[in-house]
Formats: structure tokens, C-alpha cells, sequence
């Protein structure tokens, strides 16, 4: 199976996430269907738009959009799938729902993107645990180095649990300094990512 614009995957697992391991047994953290923070959003590509170039390949890995494998109910109630679904194996997703790209084991950004890890506060009277707007660079579409320390723009970041690091995604036109490291910089990921 083709599509002409659009990348044809599937979800690698299940459509939720929403069993953790607890000892021998499962533990279910969530039964809703409407909750995206429990949505798969790891994916297989089976096959790439027959027109336009793209860096994506067959067999890449690649994290796309929450709502492209989660499920709703409409007006009366009754459940549906997203846009996206063709059968439970196979979905198409256009370029802009795919957010970052596996390969070999390595993480790409697509083009105008890039991935940050938050860094722990150092401020004793912020109540916050970490540092608004600054962080380090963890996956890159190139213009800017993996590992820089930057800050980025107010309400630029969406979050994102990848391998299980909260991460950022921004713009990398919205990253709008380098800083230099300090010694004091640590990163920061929440116990419950």
C-alpha cells in the first residue's frame, strides 16, 4: 500500500499506553480513551509518498502526532477513529504529524525542529524544579549542536516523554540564545516520566 502525499505506519505495540509493569503483575493507569498522555505515539513507516523527497525511510521509527492512534467519541457518543486510521495495523500521517526519527538506534528532528531536556533549578526561592526557558539540546535537526546549553522563547515548548525523558520540542527559530555551561547545570527529568 501507497499514498501519494501522505506516509503510511504502524504503531509499534499497542494504540495505548496505558499498562505498567508492577513486579509480575499489570497495573492499568488509565481507561480513558479521550486521555492523550496514554496514546502510542511510536510508529513503524511502511511505506513514504510516491511524490516529494523526504529523509524519512521504509522501516524508520518515527514519533508522531498523539491523535494519530487515539480514539474519541463524537457528539452522540458513538467511539471513532482518527483521520489517520485505515485498519488497527495501518494508518497515514502527513510530514507535519511526524515529530521525530529514528534510525539505527539515533533520534532526528525533521527540519526546523529540535528536542530540549529541562535542567534542574538552581534558585532557592523558586518553587519551580527546573529553569523556565533553558535547557540542552538532546535531538537536533543540525542548526544547532547537540548538547548546547539554550533558551528559547516563552510558550514555544510542547512536551514529549521519549524513552522515558520529558523532553521539549521547539522551534529552533524560537531558541534564542547559547549560553555557556556554568558547572552548574544539571539535567532534570520527573520521576514519573
Amino acid at each position: 500500500m501507497k499514498s501519494v502525499y501522505d506516509f503510511v505506519i504502524t504503531p509499534v505495540g499497542q494504540r495505548y499506553n496505558n499498562v505498567k509493569k508492577v513486579g509480575d503483575k499489570d497495573l492499568i493507569v488509565n481507561s480513558e480513551i479521550f486521555n492523550h498522555q496514554h496514546v502510542n505515539r511510536l510508529a513503524k513507516v511502511l511505506a513514504v509518498p510516491t511524490v516529494g523527497q523526504t529523509d524519512i525511510k521504509v522501516g524508520d521509527e518515527v514519533i508522531v502526532h498523539h491523535n494519530v492512534f487515539r480514539r474519541w467519541h463524537d457528539v452522540k457518543g458513538r467511539e471513532k477513529n482518527s483521520r489517520s486510521f485505515i485498519d488497527e495495523h495501518t494508518y497515514v500521517v502527513s510530514i507535519d504529524q511526524i515529530f521525530l526519527i529514528k534510525r539505527n538506534n539515533k533520534y532526528t528532528a525533521p527540519k526546523g525542529y529540535c528536542f530540549v531536556k529541562p535542567i534542574k533549578a538552581i534558585d532557592k526561592y523558586n518553587t519551580d524544579s527546573e529553569r523556565p526557558l533553558v535547557g540542552i539540546v538532546k535531538y537536533t535537526d543540525g542548526t544547532v549542536d547537540l548538547g548546547d546549553l539554550v533558551g528559547v522563547r516563552p510558550n514555544s515548548k510542547y512536551e514529549f516523554i521519549i524513552e522515558g525523558e520529558r523532553l521539549y520540542r521547539v522551534l529552533s527559530s524560537f531558541i534564542t540564545i547559547k549560553y555557556e555551561y556554568q558547572g552548574d547545570e544539571e539535567e532534570y527529568n520527573p520521576s514519573w516520566a
